[in-house]
């Protein structure tokens, strides 16, 4: 093996240099060696380099499998423990009951018992002089008889007025009354093994705060869990940390708030001008894109005027902040034209800050206005629905956390039925709760029937409209709770759903619902047909990413909260238009 023949890279003899190798160019074997013996070394670095790499991963999967382990055995071990105090707990209560039994018991009997061995003791008394009397009587000489007159006529008086105990001084009540219903369902929800498939290396961060944000004002960033193969976590409590350097920086290391669908919303304030680092890790891993390179300024500007100069944004309060309205592209369902009036984002007041007060929200999630002038919050987390008058004055809250009939575990959803009653959507308790105008529970709906209500809307017919998140449906009922109509199920089909958040109807009747995973609104009437949906997924104006809450304005229009997006949109007769509200408004990720 002399040679080496490069079309076939094999090595041969001098006679196959004239026989099967006979067309091709031939190199002496000694020359190309040296050349194979660079590359392969080459190859053999590169692939060597991957074994610290390798190294690592197999060390920190390991520790994380160790971890995984010995957190098994902590939970068995506050299992057991659990379980045994509560048994202790059962057995010390079983032994009071029965002492009580006893003690009662005792109380009473002995009471009974006396009253008894005193009527027996005046029974025989009576028999025995009776008994004596009548012998005389019957059997005795005249002589007997007179002595007996003597001796028993004022014994048989003082027995014949005797005053006995004839009426029962005790009753024989002994009941034992126990609810177990109650502590059976408890002990069937006692603990929970929380967990989530959800890792760093697939979680996204979205938001324009991660490029630039405010000096002073709340910064919020929307952290998306995802699993393995990409697809979200629909479950919270996954272990999310945050570190921001240099640390004077931020006024403080920030809030995690938990959506408890697998988002979470990083809420922060820049306490000084600069450029800082965030990293945000998943269980100690960065996420995708962690750190974050974020620039903090001390205003925001404006949308640039035609000249380049630029309108800086003002505090709330201080005036109204205008912005040209955005022209809508030409599309298949519009002819392109500009509209008269333009569309503003001016802000006119907000309501509410972060908190557990009144007039403080904690994760507010629908939003309704009534007839009577009053603005309606169902706040999930804090576990009640707050009222506002019209200029955003706090007026009443209604609402105690529980999961009896009356009582609010999870609010999401919030509509107004025209004869004056609130209807919120209840999450966790899976009905929907109907309450007097002033906040007095009446009824509650849909029970065995909802798996997680969301949104709900009331139609013109007076209908109750429930978005059911978890069962990716629509259900219509009337007020007396009685199931009128039923669609959509799970899927991307034009009658399917993926997520679906809140409904609205319009003037035509028509049922509005916003399909959040498919990034799209779907319009049905009030029988569940299709009639038509609108949006893709995108950034671009008609596009959405994880659309929530929609409503419909008095002119018609659809106003959508463009929730991955950071925006709203405003769509007229099913037309899409963008309405680009300024950082500090988009920061905040609008939900309903």
């Amino acid at each position: 093996m002399e040679f080496y023949c490069p079309p076939c890279e094999t090595a041969m003899c001098q006679e196959c240099t004239s026989g099967e190798h006979g067309e091709h160019p031939t190199v002496p074997l000694r020359d190309v060696v040296e050349q194979h013996k660079a590359s392969l070394q080459d190859q053999l670095d590169v692939a060597k380099k991957r074994l610290p790499e390798i190294d690592a991963a197999l060390h920190m999967l390991s520790e994380i499998l160790q971890q995984l382990t010995n957190q098994k055995s902590l939970i068995e071990d506050d299992i057991h423990t659990t379980f045994d105090e509560l048994q202790k707990t059962l057995n010390v209560r079983k032994s009071v009951l029965l002492m009580e039994l006893e003690v009662n018991y005792g109380l009473k009997q002995k009471v009974l018992q006396a009253q008894l061995d005193t009527l027996l003791q005046g029974q025989e008394g009576i028999n025995s002089s009776c008994n004596f009397t009548e012998q005389a009587l019957n059997h005795g000489t005249e002589a007997e008889v007179l002595l007996v007159k003597k001796q028993m006529g004022e014994r048989l008086m003082e027995l014949a007025s005797q005053e006995l105990p004839l009426h029962p001084k005790e009753n024989n009540q002994l009941d034992f009354l126990v609810e177990t219903e109650g502590l059976k369902k408890s002990i069937h929800n006692l603990g929970t093994i929380v967990t989530t498939n959800a890792v760093a290396s697939e979680t996204v961060a979205t938001g324009e705060s991660l490029r630039h944000c405010v000096v002073g004002v709340p910064t919020s960033i929307t952290i998306t869990t995802k699993d393995k193969d990409g697809e979200l976590c629909k479950m919270g409590n996954a272990l999310i940390t945050t570190e921001i350097s240099p640390p004077d920086n931020s006024r403080d290391i920030g809030e995690i708030l938990d959506n408890k669908n697998g988002t979470y919303e990083y809420i922060f304030t820049a306490a000084k001008e600069g450029t800082f680092n965030l990293s945000l890790r998943l269980y100690n891993q960065h996420i995708k894109g962690s750190p974050f390179r974020i620039k903090a300024i001390k205003s925001i500007d404006a949308c640039p005027k035609s000249d380049g100069t630029k309108k800086r944004l003002k505090s709330p309060g201080s005036g109204h902040i205008k912005q040209r309205a955005i022209k809508r592209p030409a599309s298949m369902y519009s002819s392109g034209r500009r509209k008269e009036n333009p569309i503003e984002d001016d802000l006119i007041f907000r309501i509410g800050t972060k908190g557990r007060n009144k007039g403080e929200f904690t994760n507010l999630q629908g939003v309704a206005a009534s007839s009577l002038g009053k603005v309606l919050i169902a706040d999930s987390n804090n576990q009640c629905v707050q009222m506002f008058s019209n200029d955003g004055q706090f007026k009443s809250r209604f609402g105690v956390r529980g999961r009896t009939p009356g009582q609010l575990q999870r609010p999401t959803g919030v509509a107004v039925h025209p004869n004056g009653d609130i209807i919120v959507a209840d999450y966790d308790n899976k009905w929907v709760s109907i309450f007097s105008s002033e906040g007095k529970f009446k009824n509650k709906i849909g029970s065995g029937k909802l798996m997680g209500p969301k949104g709900v809307a009331v139609d013109k017919n007076g209908h109750i409209i429930v978005v059911d998140n978890k069962a990716c449906c629509v259900f219509i009922f009337q007020v007396n709770g009685k199931l009128v109509t039923k669609f959509g199920n799970r899927g991307n089909g034009d009658k399917q759903f993926a997520g679906p958040h809140f409904a609205a109807v319009n003037n035509n009747n028509e049922i509005i619902v916003t399909d959040f995973h498919n990034h799209s609104v779907k319009v049905f009437n009030t029988e569940g047909e299709f009639l038509l949906k609108f949006g893709s997924n995108g950034e671009g104006n008609g596009q959405f990413n994880a659309p929530t809450g929609v409503s419909v304005d008095a002119n018609g229009n659809i106003i959508v909260a463009d929730w991955g997006n950071s925006r709203i949109q405003v769509c007229g007769e099913y037309i899409t238009t963008a309405v680009c509200f300024v950082s500090q408004l988009t920061s905040l990720h609008p939900k309903n």
